[in-house]
């Protein structure tokens, strides 16, 4: 049996170019599994589906190592488990070299497939890093330039000293205190501490 993996990173993002592929290759729509999730581990519930799925002598195809995922220890692991574990075969699409089915009885094939995985797991995961610094570093010169990140504050109404004030001597209940400044509750408590 063929199956075939595709995964994006966001939810936002488009599987057409990886599932179009996959029908032209020749797997059936229904044996096309595929995740919107990160590949910084392999927690994805349709891959797990998959795995389970998978059985000696079947083909999994990907369109690339870096849609299998991006940790270059836990790619080898989980090919290793694939490959040898289970005893299916893969082929990934965009790097032809490696293709298990091709270095079955071939030594030279094995090793160098072996090596190509090795060296572009370790490209996908070397990436993966270089994301997360130049995020870091964006972050960090953001912050220089003085844009502020997360919620913005609530603005507190002009008449809030002074419901607060009701509201402590209970001249008022926390409803009433809370339509007269049209806040949470939550946001009410905060600021009602922090006028002590």
């Amino acid at each position: 049996m063929i199956y075939a993996y595709g995964r994006v990173s966001a939810a936002d993002q488009n599987l057409n170019r990886q599932t179009d592929s996959f029908v032209d290759f020749g797997v059936r729509k229904k044996n096309i599994y595929t995740d919107k999730r990160s590949g910084k581990d392999f927690e994805r519930e349709n891959y797990k589906k998959l795995k389970k799925r998978l059985k000696t002598g079947d083909l999994l195809v990907i369109k690339s190592i870096d849609r299998l995922g991006r940790n270059y220890d836990m790619i080898i692991e989980e090919w290793s488990d694939i490959t040898k574990r289970i005893g299916a075969d893969i082929f990934v699409m965009d790097m032809p070299l490696l293709d298990t089915r091709e270095s079955k009885e071939n030594l030279t094939g094995k090793l160098i497939s072996d090596i190509v995985l090795q060296l572009l797991s370790y490209v996908a995961q070397k990436e993966r890093e270089n994301i997360i610094i130049r995020q870091r570093e964006g972050i960090a010169a953001a912050k220089r330039r003085g844009v502020r990140f997360g919620r913005p504050a609530k603005i507190i109404p002009v008449n809030f000293n002074e419901t607060a004030m009701d509201y402590r001597s209970g001249r008022i209940t926390m409803e009433e205190a809370l339509r007269q400044t049209g806040l949470k509750k939550s946001t009410f408590y905060k600021n009602l501490n922090l006028c002590l």
